[in-house]
């Protein structure tokens, strides 16, 4: 009688659980090893429609390609503003190091990049030109000839 006491006693949750010890939940991102939410871009995904079913691990690469994308444009950018001896990153420097990388550069071609301004260039045809030597210049110019 007293072990039909001690299975009775025992609730059985939603879903067929048991009650009592829960294991703590772990997030996909921890799971994948990522920074980035994987839940987030799974859902952002469904919303999105952007087809009628979606494996499970669309996202999981999804968010590793994303977060590896930032880590570049964050380093390069980083790089960019230690070169100008600045300790915090902005705009600037963001555009500098998306421009002078030729991948990245492609890849946003089209894109404009709020108060990042432009390359430094300037066009050859622009520049003085330079003659052939410095001594026949100063020759040329002195005042006893």
């Amino acid at each position: 009688m007293e072990a039909e006491a001690t299975i009775s006693s025992t609730t059985i949750g939603a879903g067929g659980r048991r009650g009592g010890d829960r294991k703590k939940a772990v997030s996909k991102s921890s799971k994948a090893g990522l920074q980035f939410p994987v839940g987030r871009v799974a859902r952002f995904m469904k919303k999105g429609r952007y087809s009628q079913r979606l494996g499970t691990g669309a996202p999981i690469y999804l968010a590793a390609v994303l977060e590896y994308l930032a880590a570049e444009v964050l380093e390069l950018a980083g790089n960019a503003a230690r070169d100008n001896k600045k300790n915090r990153i902005n705009p600037r420097h963001v555009c500098l190091a998306v421009r002078n990388d030729d991948e990245l550069g492609k890849l946003l071609q089209g894109v404009t990049i709020a108060n990042g301004g432009v390359l430094p260039n300037i066009n050859p045809i622009l520049l003085p030109k330079k003659t052939g030597s410095v001594a026949a210049e100063t020759a040329s110019k002195s005042p006893k000839n």
